[in-house]
């Protein structure tokens, strides 16, 4: 089921229907999005009961609604980008799974009354949140007492170089980047919102191929050779945080966090 409803223009807002619009069917193919090992893991984590009532917070192409949905009584989940949400209505038909509404909405400022639901999920999407902080502040707002949130995204390093080579490399490649978090920073917004235990609970390395990568987003040729000749200029520390490889098959080692905290 696929609902829409007014979303606020922001610039970031805008940049990421403009890019993920075009390329949405990319993701529903995606390997890594469909199956990565950090899909069922989250959902361990969330401990999906039957009664809950879930919101998927930028779900992209349906694979974390449709991962959890058998799980729980119902899903909701919300993205910004129509094309986005269509594709993921179609995988839920395909699927079978009646027990999903799709709906156009941000994250920094969730059309939902406070306390509906009892789980909230996202993964790899909150970098593209144009205020994550306000984000967590309206996932605390529209969660129960008792509440959870599960959350996975990319991650950048504490170390202040290789937090600024990752997140250059991201917004080269995707204009609608906002930026790769670290561990610590998402801690401390959990905590801002009102978040009880803020935990990391794994964390992940997935390699990307860089061919791949790029065309998955259509980066431009322009972009592509920049982020090439940043690989090439790379110091040793960066070389070996992020596994880079710059010949044929080049690319680089992405971390990724899954953290829970509880209303």
């Amino acid at each position: 089921m696929l609902a829409m409803s007014a979303v606020p223009a922001h610039s970031s807002t805008d940049l990421a229907r403009a890019q993920f619009g075009a390329v949405a069917e990319t993701y529903a193919t995606s390997s890594y999005h469909a199956s990565g090992p950090d899909l069922q893991a989250l959902v361990e984590a969330a401990a999906p009961t039957p009664t809950d009532q879930v919101l998927d917070l930028g779900c992209g192409a349906g694979h974390t609604a449709l991962a959890i949905a058998p799980r729980v009584a119902h899903v909701t989940a919300v993205d910004v980008t129509p094309d986005m949400l269509a594709t993921a209505a179609r995988l839920a038909e395909q699927r079978r799974v009646s027990n999903v509404t799709f709906q156009r909405a941000d994250a920094t400022e969730l059309p939902f009354g406070d306390a509906e639901f009892d789980l909230v999920t996202s993964r790899v999407a909150a970098h593209h949140f144009a205020d994550p902080a306000r984000a967590m502040a309206e996932v605390w707002r529209v969660l129960r007492p008792g509440g959870r949130i599960v959350l996975v995204d990319a991650i950048s390093p504490e170390d202040a170089p290789q937090d600024t080579f990752l997140n250059c490399v991201e917004i080269l490649r995707d204009a609608s980047h906002v930026r790769d978090w670290r561990i610590s920073e998402w801690q401390r917004m959990f905590s801002e919102a009102g978040f009880r235990m803020p935990t990391l609970l794994n964390t992940f390395g997935i390699w990307l191929d860089g061919d791949e990568w790029v065309q998955r987003m259509r980066t431009p040729e322009t972009k592509v050779a920049m982020i090439r000749q940043l690989f090439a200029e790379a110091s040793p520390a960066q070389r070996r945080a992020f596994d880079l490889r710059t010949d044929d098959g080049w690319g680089f080692r992405l971390g990724l966090a899954l953290l829970r905290a509880e209303r």
